[in-house]
């Protein structure tokens, strides 16, 4: 196993700048953000235009990370490719097709997406749906050597009333994402305040893991209480429970030595990829690089060995 992270975290920051600094400071490997670059939408990371990479620009990257000791382990672009909207659906999908070309030029094997949801539709109505529209991209994926990851977020943000907008949050539905051709990139995170042993269910479909992404959750029990696990109703903010936040690895409730030991006696081989997304750590590059090297301090001892 390798140590990375994903670059979303550092949105203002270069490809360049990236690569050194993880270089510099231990990590083997970076999920390069690929969202593409629009106006007003600053927090989303644009480390890679997938819409311009051509072979001679495919090179150049893969010099510039050769030349700082890392790789790219996947490369992300986390919509909903399910959207209410059959336009905004539609550019999700044309974008994350030319991440998958990119993937193939830069010898990536794997892109990460969610599979999304149609808030407007009940979750049996998104299951059929699903059904219809994602087979077409993993055929695309699978025609260039490359395979989709899924990461097991809810995407509460994503749904008015905070619920799950991603269909890929629960174990159960991971099989019936595997009969889609879709493969997993695990965050244990998400799995701890859904309720759910992030060991347990990755014992059960560790066969199914290709990334794993490694990002923590603090709980105030007394919150819940008052709130329940939907979270704050009232004056309710989008991405605001009012009684759990992610925090960087060690900081939070995941065991990780037991995540760790569990991907190693399955045969995991691959990265796990810090997803940088505490709040105590963010606010400028500073905080976040010291974030990511704390991260690092905690999950080093049992990935790097």
């Amino acid at each position: 196993m390798r140590l990375g992270f994903l670059t979303a975290c550092l949105p203002g920051e270069s490809l360049a700048d990236v690569a050194a600094w993880a270089g510099a400071h231990g990590y083997a490997a970076l999920e390069v953000a690929a969202w593409p670059d629009r106006p007003g939408r600053d927090w989303e990371a644009s480390h890679l235009d997938v819409e311009a990479l051509d072979a001679a620009a495919a090179d150049r990257v893969r010099a510039l990370l050769d030349g700082h000791g890392v790789e790219i382990s996947a490369l992300a672009y986390y919509e909903n490719n399910l959207h209410e909207d059959e336009a905004v659906r539609a550019d999700t999908h044309e974008h994350l097709r030319r991440c998958i070309d990119a993937a193939q030029l830069l010898g990536v094997g794997l892109v990460g997406t969610f599979v999304g949801r149609d808030v407007s539709r009940t979750v049996a109505e998104n299951l059929r749906l699903a059904e219809k529209v994602l087979p077409p991209l993993v055929e695309h994926a699978a025609a260039r050597g490359v395979r989709l990851v899924i990461e097991n977020c809810p995407m509460e943000g994503w749904h008015p009333d905070g619920y799950p907008a991603n269909l890929a949050y629960s174990p159960e539905l991971w099989g019936w994402m595997a009969d889609l051709g879709l493969w997993l990139n695990y965050d244990p995170s998400h799995l701890v305040w859904l309720g759910i042993d992030p060991v347990a269910a990755l014992e059960a479909h560790a066969d199914r893991v290709l990334h794993v992404q490694a990002k923590d959750i603090e709980i105030y029990p007394a919150a819940r209480d008052r709130y329940g696990v939907f979270g704050q109703v009232l004056d309710k903010q989008p991405w605001t429970s009012g009684w759990w936040r992610y925090r960087i690895p060690g900081l939070g409730e995941v065991d990780w030595r037991r995540v760790v030991d569990t991907l190693f006696q399955a045969g995991y081989d691959g990265v796990v990829s810090v997803e940088h997304e505490d709040p105590v750590w963010s606010g400028d590059p500073d905080r976040v690089h010291r974030g990511l090297a704390l991260a690092h301090r905690t999950l080093a001892p049992y990935v790097d060995v």
